[in-house]
């Protein structure tokens, strides 16, 4: 980009420039070690060379819609606190790091004042290293306690592949210490006979948010030792607990500080985030501590050229004619194939499990063609594999083995792939911190690094490729949250009285909604109160009554009907739509038709076949108002935020041409319904509006709709969301409104911070709604304006020109200024145009990144009831 058009809070992590950047060997995360000898990297292409070797061709060419560079950064060095002990130093010397950078030390200091502190800096700044050092420190100094276990800290990660990793390079840098680390990964992958000598000897324990709410909570008694000696939280990627996931996640830290504070303990938190608007204040959500932020990066960094990549139009058609632009999927399967024939080292992230799967294959197909020995150096990377699938994956791409990834966010967050030459985004991954944390993947030597975002048929990345300001010049989103979400913190209350009789004097640590829920709790007989004290009354596990990744229920597993081999597993809210009878499932480049599903058994049985097409479901959308909250004049229609219950059906599912996306045909489905209570925003217009937008009767349904899609895609843009974890519903005339209504709800019981947030931005999000769909070059609508690859009624009816003139008419009479607050606080900070930022996390449906357990999609109404 020209160095001046860098997001607010990117340009500020940056730093003072230098051409030429620093050189310093460094470890994970990784004060830039290389695995490369100087050789090597001396004969490496440029990040602007790899790039014209796959734009090369006329048609190649004009894909790339722009290239922003980054130019290089040096880096600012400081020196430990010097109560860090020696031999810790001395360990992290002979690492290859001679200083620590200016953040790290600061950090460390923090740390060693028992103050709770946020690292956020970008990829690649050493952030696990800034509190790796205070707490090897503490272990060291607690070695040498009598029972030689004095102090302990446990690692959180938000996925068990990001745990391993670091388990790797703890054991590393530890070496030098002999036995007085011992760390150990503690999950579902923990074989039963390790588990005694984890609780009992372990000192720095890694595990998940899940492990710790089902496992270790529920247990305390036999963690006692470890919770008594407990000195530091560290929480690793902790921007990516937002939404209705880092509400939970911010419930079981509250159960985490209770039971230490009755052991005895108090705990530091360390947090490390990539960048990301307002750390601190997200930090101290989660946690309920005040919480000091270390967010000037003084890292250095090698140059980035992120090139915008838009596929061309085919002369294919889709629904109602509409022109069909090639898949992201196919462009992005071409673009590492090219990659891996080159030899650069690179990295595919797609948004959805079977998209990596899909990449992987055509990929693979493709090399086939080349040069046979390099099929095996491409595979696929996601949740849902077996624990020993992901193990090798892993010490294949470690071991430079692999050249080339598909990989969803299960590999996103900070795994140490040092050594990557590029990285392939395959379609916008829903908020600009993802998006740069998934390009900081790249160049995680110190090295140059290439970075092409894949536009996807669809509004907002249309959007995005035609408007690179969006990207470049908006600070990075702040972390959207909400502990008080009663839906949140009811069966967390029930797990902390399971744990410890809950008292009076515990309410304050779980919110202001605590002492209100407590007597509906106890009416419905999960609680009961004894003298001063609520106890859970049932002989069933508290710490069941929720999931906290939104999963709604038991995970159902994959079984291949022949063998009856277990082939992975699938989330209970998922499985309707992706594991439905005749859905087309894939795993490790196999492709499997699924036979039958039952969810009463939480079991799908597939066959493996090879038909050429994928498939997508469709479902329809009902909605009414329970509540409203606040509602402000816009013109004469109104713009409001509340409660409302959603009824969602998967309905039908539609089979597409693999590469191509062409609809080969629709079939019916019979599957239960689903109801959501949730959070939404909506706006009315009058009849007087709907006269000056020129939009008759017969085309309301169609510009309604077609606004709803829109605004749908465009959200992302303005919340930490993406377009799957919102719906929508729009009609003509709404029972509970009585007037043509859009509505747009968050896809989680009680809501996740994302409906609140498009109220309070309301003006802008429309605004560049309207942009998106009158700047589209189509003629009546096409999946890059106004039409939805999940809408349950077939993107029908849509009329492009009267959404464009009802929008310009309501946008006239929308207000100055913001709506104020509704409610309570969700979290949400700044708009997009205002205040400093800085970067990562899109929940997608990968293996433990945020809970879209309950998403339902867009659906149009008529009447009182889904048209389907």
């Amino acid at each position: 980009m020209a160095f001046n058009h860098l997001p607010a809070g990117v340009h500020d992590a940056l730093g003072p420039l230098s051409v030429t950047p620093v050189t310093h060997s460094m470890p994970m995360a990784k004060n830039h070690r290389s695995d490369r000898t100087s050789t090597d990297t001396a004969s490496r292409p440029s990040p602007g060379e790899i790039l014209d070797r796959l734009a090369s061709g006329p048609s190649r060419a004009s894909r790339i819609t722009h290239t922003e560079h980054l130019p290089p950064r040096a880096g600012r060095h400081a020196v430990w606190p010097d109560r860090i002990r020696s031999e810790v130093i001395a360990a992290v010397q002979s690492a290859g790091i001679e200083h620590p950078w200016a953040h790290q030390a600061l950090a460390a200091e923090h740390a060693l004042d028992g103050e709770s502190v946020i690292v956020s800096t970008g990829t690649a700044s050493g952030k696990s290293l800034a509190y790796l050092v205070p707490v090897l420190s503490t272990l060291l100094d607690g070695s040498e306690a009598p029972n030689g276990r004095g102090a302990t800290a446990l690692y959180l990660a938000p996925t068990k592949a990001l745990a391993a990793d670091q388990r790797r390079s703890v054991k590393e840098l530890s070496q030098p210490l002999g036995n007085a680390v011992r760390s150990a990964v503690y999950d579902g992958d923990t074989p039963v006979e390790e588990r005694e000598w984890v609780r009992q000897y372990a000192n720095y324990v890694l595990t998940n948010p899940d492990m710790l709410h089902r496992g270790i909570l529920p247990s305390h008694a036999r963690w006692s030792s470890f919770l008594r000696a407990l000195r530091y939280v560290v929480i690793d990627e902790c921007h990516t607990y937002r939404g209705v996931f880092g509400s939970h996640v911010a419930q079981v830290l509250r159960r985490l500080r209770r039971l230490c504070a009755r052991y005895g303990s108090s705990p530091v938190f360390l947090m490390a985030s990539a960048t990301a608007a307002e750390p601190s204040v997200a930090a101290s959500r989660l946690t309920g501590l005040p919480v000091v932020e270390v967010a000037d990066d003084a890292s250095p960094r090698g140059e980035l050229v992120f090139a915008l990549w838009e596929p061309p139009l085919t002369e294919l058609h889709g629904e109602k004619g509409a022109p069909v632009r090639r898949t992201a999927t196919a462009e992005t399967a071409d673009l590492l194939t090219d990659l891996t024939v080159q030899g650069v080292r690179s990295v595919a992230f797609v948004r959805s499990r079977r998209g990596a799967e899909l990449i992987s294959v055509i990929a693979q197909e493709r090399l086939a063609e080349v040069d046979r020995s390099l099929v095996s150096r491409v595979a696929a990377y996601r949740g849902g594999y077996l624990p020993e699938e992901r193990r090798a994956l892993e010490r294949a791409l470690h071991s430079g083995e692999l050249l080339g990834l598909a990989a969803t966010t299960a590999l996103e967050l900070g795994i140490d792939v040092s050594g990557l030459d590029a990285v392939v985004i395959a379609g916008y991954p829903g908020t600009r911190a993802s998006l740069w944390q998934q390009a900081g993947r790249a160049g995680r030597s110190g090295q140059g690094a290439l970075a092409v975002l894949v536009a996807r048929d669809d509004p907002l990345d249309t959007f995005l490729v035609h408007h690179p300001e969006a990207l470049f010049d908006q600070p990075v989103e702040s972390t959207v949250l909400d502990p008080d979400n009663p839906y949140v913190l009811a069966p967390h209350l029930c797990a902390a009285a399971a744990e410890l009789p809950l008292t009076d004097e515990d309410l304050p640590l779980f919110g202001p909604a605590s002492a209100e829920l407590l007597p509906q709790l106890e009416a419905a007989k999960l609680l009961r109160r004894r003298t001063k004290a609520w106890h859970w009354t049932r002989r069933e596990r508290a710490a069941d009554l929720t999931d906290i990744r939104g999963g709604g229920g038991n995970p159902v597993q994959i079984v291949e009907a022949g063998s009856g081999r277990l082939l992975g597993t699938v989330d209970a809210s998922a499985a309707h739509t992706t594991v439905h009878e005749g859905a087309i499932h894939l795993h490790q480049g196999r492709t499997y038709l699924v036979k039958e599903l039952h969810l009463d058994d939480s079991v799908a049985l597939v066959e493996e076949a090879n038909p050429p097409y994928s498939t997508v479901a469709r479902d329809t959308t009902a909605i009414s108002v329970l509540e409203t909250d606040v509602e402000v004049p816009w013109g004469d229609g109104r713009l409001c935020y509340g409660s409302v219950e959603v009824t969602n059906q998967v309905v039908s599912f539609l089979r597409r041409r693999v590469i191509t996306g062409e609809v080969l045909g629709e079939t019916k489905l019979d599957l239960p319904p689903r109801t959501l209570r949730t959070r939404a925003v909506w706006w009315t217009v009058t009849e007087d509006q709907l006269d000056a937008a020129r939009v008759n009767p017969e085309i309301l349904g169609g510009a309604l709709h077609a606004a709803e899609h829109a605004s749908i895609g465009m959200l992302p843009l303005f919340a930490t969301c993406d377009r799957w974890d919102i719906g929508g519903v729009s009609i003509p005339l709404h029972p509970d409104t009585l007037l043509p209504t859009v509505f747009v709800y968050d896809g989680h019981p009680g809501g996740a911070g994302f409906a609140e947030r498009a109220f309070h931005t309301a003006r802008e999000w429309l605004t560049a709604t309207r942009q998106a769909i009158a700047s589209c070059e189509c003629e009546a609508g096409c999946p890059s304006c106004i039409q939805s690859p999940k809408c349950g009624n077939g993107n029908e009816p849509l009329h492009k020109r009267g959404a464009v003139r009802l929008l310009t008419v309501l946008l006239g009479g929308a207000p100055e200024g913001r709506p104020g607050k509704p409610g309570v606080a969700s979290g949400a900070g700044p708009a997009p145009d205002e205040g400093p930022a800085s970067d990562e996390g899109p929940a997608s449906d990968e293996e433990y990144v945020g809970g879209r357990g309950h998403v339902v999609s867009e659906g149009h109404v008529v009447g009182e009831a889904a048209e389907g």
